[in-house]
C-alpha cells in the first residue's frame, strides 16, 4: 500500500517522517498540506553530490533536506529532482541543508522511493497518512530472503520443449519473479544464469544494452548442458524501475555512462540483490549451482546467501556500436569479468 500511495502522490509515514514524492504530488495537494511553503525536501546523497552539495554537509553521504526558503518555489523544486534539468536550470541563490531529523527513516524513505520508481526527492510533511511503514518494513522488503512457490506449468519454448515456469512471490513486498527449468540436471549442481527484467532488450530488442541477446544465448546455453535454470527477476534498470531507466538512457544520450546516469538521478549504480535469487533457488532445492555470469556481484550475493558456486561460467555476446561503451562501462566500473 506504501508504494502504490506514493506513486498515487499521497502522504506515506515512514517512522518518524511524513514523506510525499516530489515527482507525482500534486499542486493541490502541496496547497492542502503546505500552504505556506514551509516543508524542507529530503533528497539522496547522491542527488545532492549531482547538485553539488556533497562538499556542504558530511552527512551527504546519506540523504540530506534542503531547507526551505523565499525563492525556493514548487517548480524550481521539481526541477532540482529531476537530472534532465541540470544543465538549463537557474538557481537564483545558494541551498541550505538541513538534518533530516530520524537518519535512519530518512535512509527507508528513499529507499522506498526507489522501489516505487519515482525520483528520490521527498517533501517532509505533517498530514494524515494513506500508509504507514517502519525503517525495519522498508529494510525488509529490500533484503528478504523468502520466496514462496505459488504456480508452475508447463511451458515449451522453441528449441526447449521440456520447459516449466515456476511463479515466486515475495511476501514482504509482494513482488513476482520467475524460474524457468530447462531439461534435468540430472543430480550435479545445475547450471544457472541470474537474468534481471529488462523490458526494451528482452521484449522489443533494444541495442543499447546486450540483456536480449543474453537471455536467448543464456536458454541455450541451459538446454545445451542438458538442463538448468534461468531466473527472471524483476529488477528492471539494476533496480531503479522502467521509468528510472528510461531517464538514465535519456542523460546517456547527453553524454553519461551508465553509472553517472544512474547517480545523477539519485540512485546507486547498480541497486541489484540476491538474496531473493537465492531464496528462489532453494525453494527449487538447490544450494550448489554453476553460474552463467561476468557479473562478480551475483556470484558474491550467492555465496554471501550460503550457496556453493561451483563453477563460473563466461557469458559474453558481441559488441555493437550502439552498446560497446555500456559494455565497457561495465567492464571498468562495475568488475564485470572476461
Amino acid at each position: 500500500m506504501a508504494l502504490a500511495a506514493l506513486r498515487a502522490g499521497r502522504v506515506v509515514q515512514v517512522g518518524t517522517l511524513g514523506i510525499l514524492s516530489v515527482e507525482t504530488a500534486t499542486d493541490a495537494m502541496l496547497r492542502l498540506l503546505d500552504p505556506g511553503f514551509g516543508a524542507a525536501v529530503l533528497i539522496s546523497g547522491d542527488r545532492a553530490a549531482a547538485l553539488n552539495l556533497a562538499n556542504r554537509r558530511e552527512a551527504a553521504g546519506g540523504p540530506v533536506a534542503i531547507a526551505p526558503n523565499d525563492w525556493l518555489d514548487r517548480r524550481l523544486v521539481r526541477s532540482l529532482a529531476d537530472p534532465a534539468r541540470d544543465l538549463d536550470r537557474i538557481v537564483p541563490g545558494p541551498l541550505q541543508l538541513q538534518a533530516p531529523g530520524d537518519g535512519e527513516a530518512a535512509a527507508a524513505a528513499i529507499e522506498l522511493a526507489r522501489l516505487a520508481g519515482v525520483l528520490p526527492a521527498l517533501w517532509l510533511v505533517q498530514a494524515d497518512t494513506v500508509a504507514a511503514v517502519t525503517p525495519e518494513d522498508v529494510l525488509a522488503a529490500t533484503r528478504n530472503r523468502r520466496a514462496e512457490i505459488v504456480a508452475r506449468a508447463r511451458l515449451p519454448l522453441a528449441g526447449q520443449d521440456d520447459a516449466q515456469m515456476v511463479a515466486f512471490r515475495n511476501p514482504a513486498d509482494g513482488g513476482e519473479h520467475v524460474a524457468l527449468l530447462v531439461g534435468a540436471p540430472g543430480g550435479k549442481p545445475p547450471l544457472v544464469r541470474l537474468h534481471s527484467e529488462c523490458l526494451t532488450g528482452d521484449v522489443f530488442g533494444s541495442l543499447k544494452c546486450d540483456c536480449g541477446p543474453q537471455l536467448q544465448a543464456a536458454l541455450g546455453l541451459i538446454g545445451a548442458a542438458g538442463g538448468g535454470i534461468l531466473l527472471y527477476l524483476r529488477q528492471e534498470g539494476r533496480g531503479i524501475g522502467l521509468v528510472n531507466k528510461l531517464r538514465a538512457y535519456a542523460l546517456q544520450d547527453r553524454g553519461l555512462d551508465t553509472v553517472e546516469a544512474n547517480r545523477r538521478l539519485g540512485f546507486a549504480d547498480d541497486s541489484r540483490d540476491y538474496g531473493l535469487a537465492a531464496a528462489m533457488l532453494r525453494a527449487l532445492g538447490h544450494d550448489q549451482v554453476r553460474l552463467l555470469t561476468n557479473n562478480p556481484a551475483k556470484v558474491q550475493g550467492l555465496e554471501e546467501a550460503g550457496f556453493a558456486v561451483v563453477e563460473r561460467m563466461a557469458h559474453h555476446m558481441p559488441a555493437n556500436p550502439h552498446n560497446a561503451d555500456y559494455l565497457e562501462t561495465k567492464r571498468v566500473k562495475s568488475g564485470h569479468l572476461p
